[in-house]
């Protein structure tokens, strides 16, 4: 679902590291991983992309099906104890789509919903089973109305329209991808009141805008469009009728018209050849300039029928869809563990695509899946894990996270007492390693970072990071995030720091509701892959000419998550530093501090400016206006429980941290027994069983994906979105729930420390 180029390739946070000790961690069996490394082929990779990527294997697919086969059989080949666990998922595939211009200038056109093969590629070919333009859990129908440009449809493009005098009230509207996850934009259009959606990808995101265009170069063509899901994810992932549970063939469900993720309004996406048709069509006022794109042509709102009694584009919109139950299966393989059996770490990738999915996912499936075969073969070879290795091929991930949500909802009592952590990929490019998640695994990623070669320089993936952090900073010295990155580059001694997580990838089950240890990783940046994402050209030929030629970043995908791997299944004393996710956090509480003082001045201003008629006086008194609505009051929030939790955590990891590394290399054998029961639940810590507003299967306090941005995380969601969207009320509960949370959490850690202490 999430290719690596949208991942924030450039680790996110600004803060400086502060002094840490060094954890005291039996040195990794650098003789066992260069055995693994020796085992690490790109070539095969390639092999396997090939095969994988041959056919359109979506949901309930032949060759999706071929797929999961395939990578059972290797499996139980490389000396796994595989097996397929097999769930029932909604998964609605299209019968009929249409969209028309069926007055206006250029009236009657017909889109094309399907994309042409390319010359050269022969995977684009096999169109047989292919989809054509569909968005999953869109609601089906058939309206006839105005078209209104949208922009992005976010909740500010929507005031804008406001201010210009349009409303999208019984109308469909047009947006265009990117700024926000997709499944927002016709969600808002929904609640403003629009009968249906369309989503195209303007040139300026992602086509001849930004290079040429596939064949000749990577961009998106004129006649390729993005497929995927716009289940209110943000609500809650997985099936969207068996909300919390497994989606077991017997379980019970909610209807479609009860499912609260399931959308009201037909939506299709468009290329941006046929978009270029409608938006002609538009009469109304010209967009404000952050509203163009790269078309040729001059972009109107629409709405001018109204405002001005024109006659701007009238569309018609269909969507039939089969709304059946479809066979999800994720591949389970397991290496059990000769010490801690009961103590899992836990490794994924999804299998499905939206068409072919070379790029998305299977680069870092096979990555995946060239760990799993050199696993087995050490495995074979005498070496056994301490703790048990599950590794999980999903299914379904491009719907919705269905297949690991399912899974995860099925085991979860078996989850939170067994699972150490989860490491996730999804696609892979070329570039720089991207790594995001639990902030107590930290030092640990920047620790294997050091140690793998990026295949291009011969430095490690680290070191090259932290070059194009420097290099970043210099060439960008009034942008203050570079800067603040570059200053970290800088200081050798301190470690790069990790991302926090959203969505849109199949960790989301593990981190968010299960309150589990996860790492999301991957690489890019160089490679570009996001001009035919979720496109019929996302193909084996793309990848392998324009995205990661060689397949030499899926082995260093494959080096990094392998490592991870044995040295968490290995792990003689804890690899985590509390004081890195402590830190974190208090950089967290100062950024939600000045949020709220910057909506307090916001809304203070608002209204002198309203008071003054400024906004009257400062528009085109020629162009339809109106002001904006006043903004409520911002009362002084109290941050005190937070100031008081923070300060408690800080002091208990620090305890810890400075405890295990004079002591950790002294623990007894029942001691670090004991330490590791002390510390299994502790991530689960940061859960409250009420969830965040609107939804509550998100039970983190600390990283959730945000409402109104989908993929992009939030971090103290319950605190900072109450306070964007000014919910104050929900702003003072949430910041006592997440200083109840961080304070659990550091009762855990003091209670860890005991253990060391031989308490």
């Amino acid at each position: 679902m999430k290719s690596v180029s949208r991942l924030a390739i450039l680790l996110a946070a600004t803060a400086l590291c502060a002094a840490a000790p060094a954890i005291v961690q039996a040195a990794p069996d650098k003789a066992l991983e260069a055995k693994f490394d020796a085992m690490i082929s790109p070539a095969e990779m390639d092999g396997w992309l090939k095969t994988l990527a041959a056919e359109p294997n979506h949901v309930g697919s032949a060759h999706g099906k071929a797929n999961a086969d395939l990578t059972l059989a290797l499996f139980k080949s490389w000396g796994w104890d595989a097996k397929i666990e097999t769930f029932w998922v909604l998964y609605p595939t299209p019968i009929e789509v249409a969209i028309e211009l069926t007055a206006g200038p250029g009236a009657p056109f017909k889109a094309t919903l399907t994309e042409a093969p390319i010359p050269g590629d022969e995977t684009s070919s096999r169109i047989k089973d292919e989809l054509p333009a569909y968005v999953a859990f869109q609601g089906d129908g058939d309206v006839t109305a105005p078209l209104v440009y949208v922009n992005y449809g976010m909740p500010a493009d929507y005031d804008a329209l406001e201010r210009l005098g349009v409303s999208v009230q019984g109308k469909i509207v047009i947006a265009r991808y990117g700024a926000g996850w997709r499944g927002l934009k016709p969600k808002l259009a929904q609640e403003h009141g629009a009968v249906g959606a369309i989503i195209y990808s303007d040139p300026r995101d992602d086509g001849y805008s930004t290079d040429d265009v596939y064949p000749k170069g990577a961009s998106r063509p004129p006649q390729g469009f993005q497929r995927g899901s716009v289940a209110d994810m943000t609500t809650f992932p997985g099936d969207p009728t068996t909300p919390g549970y497994g989606s077991t063939k017997d379980a019970k469900r909610l209807t479609r018209q009860e499912s609260p993720t399931i959308l009201k309004i037909p939506t299709l996406p468009l290329s941006y050849g046929d978009a270029t048709v409608l938006l002609r069509s538009l009469d109304g006022p010209v967009a404000p300039p952050a509203w163009r794109g790269s078309l040729p042509i001059t972009y109107h709102v629409g709405g001018g029928s109204e405002a001005k009694g024109g006659g701007g584009g009238q569309v018609h919109l269909k969507v039939v869809s089969d709304w059946s139950l479809k066979p999800a299966y994720d591949v389970i393989a397991t290496l059990k563990g000769k010490v801690a059996p009961d103590e899992w770490i836990i490794r994924g990738n999804h299998r499905d695509g939206w068409v072919f999915g070379a790029s998305d996912p299977l680069s870092g499936h096979v990555a995946m899946m060239g760990e799993a075969k050199a696993l087995g073969a050490l495995y074979k070879g005498g070496w056994k894990p301490k703790r048990t290795i599950v590794y999980t091929s999903w299914d379904a991930e491009e719907p919705m996270l269905l297949g690991s949500t399912e899974w995860a909802e099925t085991h979860a009592e078996e989850l939170k007492t067994k699972a150490v952590a989860y490491i996730n990929s999804d696609s892979n490019a070329r570039g720089f390693l991207g790594v995001g998640g639990s902030h107590s695994l930290q030092h640990f990623v920047n620790e294997v970072a050091a140690d793998v070669t990026d295949p291009q320089t011969g430095v490690s993936v680290r070191d090259r990071l932290r070059a194009n952090l420097a290099v970043q900073a210099a060439e960008n010295p009034t942008n203050p995030r570079a800067v603040a990155q570059g200053r970290l580059a800088a200081d050798p001694t301190k470690d790069l720091p990790i991302e926090a997580l959203g969505s849109g990838s199949d960790y989301s089950s593990f981190l968010q509701n299960l309150g589990l240890a996860t790492l999301n990783l991957g690489f890019g940046g160089e490679g570009s892959d996001g001009g035919v994402y979720h496109s019929a050209y996302d193909t084996y030929e793309h990848h392998t000419r324009f995205v990661d030629p060689g397949m030499a970043y899926s082995g260093a995908l494959a080096k990094v998550t392998g490592r991870m791997v044995m040295r968490l299944a290995d792990a003689d004393t804890p690899v985590q530093r509390y004081g890195d996710f402590a830190d974190t956090v208090s950089g967290y509480l100062d950024e939600v501090k000045r949020l709220a003082e910057a909506k307090r001045d916001e809304a203070a201003q608002r209204t002198r400016l309203l008071a003054a008629g400024a906004y009257r006086l400062a528009d085109d008194p020629t162009v339809s206006r109106g002001d904006p609505a006043p903004l409520p009051a911002s009362p002084k929030l109290d941050f005190g429980p937070m100031d008081r939790a923070v300060a408690r955590l800080k002091a208990s990891a620090t305890a810890f941290d400075q405890t295990l590394s004079t002591k950790g290399a002294t623990l007894s054998s029942a001691q670090k027994k004991r330490l590791d029961a002390a510390l299994m639940p502790l991530e689960q810590k940061l859960l409250r069983d009420k969830g965040l507003p609107f939804r509550p299967w998100y039970k983190n306090m600390i990283y959730a994906p945000g409402r109104f941005t989908g993929y992009g995380a939030k971090t103290l969601p319950g605190v900072r979105e109450a306070i964007e969207e000014r919910r104050f009320d929900d702003a003072a509960t949430y910041i006592g729930l997440t200083a109840e949370a961080l304070t659990d959490y550091a009762a855990g850690l003091d209670a860890a420390t005991a253990v060391i202490n031989g308490g």
